[in-house]
């Protein structure tokens, strides 16, 4: 009984994302992991990744996580190349002039996680409902709308337009995500066929396919013989830019795609999956943590605010 009333208790807290953040935290994580947080001596990656969101408030994380501010950092480190095309930056859903977009795009939210509209057809898209849609994601706020994720909370809510991206086999792009520890790549993570049976899978850096996962097993994804993954021509590429974005920075993932062998810059992430999701086997919540060394909290210090 006192199990389950802890339950609901904590179901009702996690919806209060007004809470000082030392104390939310606690509740998110204990709802979503069914484990008390340690934010004094924090061991699992998942409880890094919740001392990261209450004490780590560098002020280049608001940049670095906004879809279009980032990019003027990934140009000034490692080249506009590596940058997708832009078709338009917009304040207002009103803006968003839809004849002088191209057949094919993708337009984002650039304050938000998983706002994205992709357009295969223009011809096909009802422009009334995507005018609609924009103006739900410019209300909504990432911090609040999900375990208070700091570097969003103060990132200015607009849209960009981008270019359709495209692989000649493939449905969807796939997505690689590099696992950043004070600038050192670790692993990927992969992302596969999200337009129709989303599957992710971790792989260690010679794109061999790791023992652990956070997803059920339908959904993890296994290397067959009649579905292999080639590995990418420019996975050494893209293992060494991630690492130059990442540099001096305690943890980062950084998602980039690969387009014929070439290298496309996706997003940076400080948060992945808001710290809600444990790994399994669960002794590779330590494993992982370990690589994750938080920056010290000297005496009296409250945050840090510098990389």
């Amino acid at each position: 009984m006192v199990i389950k009333l802890r339950k609901v208790s904590l179901r009702l807290l996690k919806k209060m994302r007004y809470l000082p953040p030392k104390i939310y935290a606690y509740f998110l994580y204990e709802h979503y992991t069914g484990k008390r947080l340690n934010l004094v001596k924090p061991v699992e990656f998942n409880e890094k990744i919740q001392w990261y969101k209450v004490f780590y408030h560098p002020k280049i994380l608001n940049q670095l996580v906004d879809k279009f501010a980032v990019r003027s950092y990934v140009e000034e480190k490692i080249g506009i190349k590596y940058l997708n095309v832009i078709h338009g930056v917009y304040d207002k859903p009103s803006e968003v002039c839809f004849e002088s977009l191209p057949n094919q795009f993708v337009i984002k939210a650039t304050h938000t996680s998983s706002h994205n509209l992709i357009v295969t057809d223009k011809n096909k898209l009802d422009t009334k409902k995507a005018i609609k849609l924009f103006k739900k994601w410019l209300r909504k706020n990432q911090y609040y709308r999900t375990g208070q994720e700091w570097a969003y909370k103060d990132v200015k809510p607009r849209l960009i337009a981008e270019k359709y991206l495209k692989e000649d086999k493939r449905n969807s792009l796939i997505d690689y995500k590099f696992y950043c520890f004070d600038g050192v790549a670790s692993f990927l993570e992969i992302h596969l066929d999200r337009a129709d049976n989303h599957k992710r899978g971790f792989f260690d850096l010679d794109f061999k396919p790791l023992p652990f996962r956070y997803v059920p097993k339908e959904k993890s994804l296994l290397i067959k013989k009649e579905d292999p993954i080639e590995k990418p021509s420019n996975l050494e590429e893209m293992i060494k830019l991630s690492e130059i974005l990442a540099d001096k920075l305690p943890f980062v993932r950084v998602d980039f795609y690969s387009i014929k062998g070439k290298s496309v810059f996706g997003e940076m992430t400080f948060y992945p999956s808001d710290g809600r999701k444990d790994f399994v086997p669960s002794e590779y919540n330590k494993i992982i943590g370990d690589y994750f060394k938080l920056p010290k909290l000297n005496k009296g210090q409250k945050l840090i605010t510098e990389v």
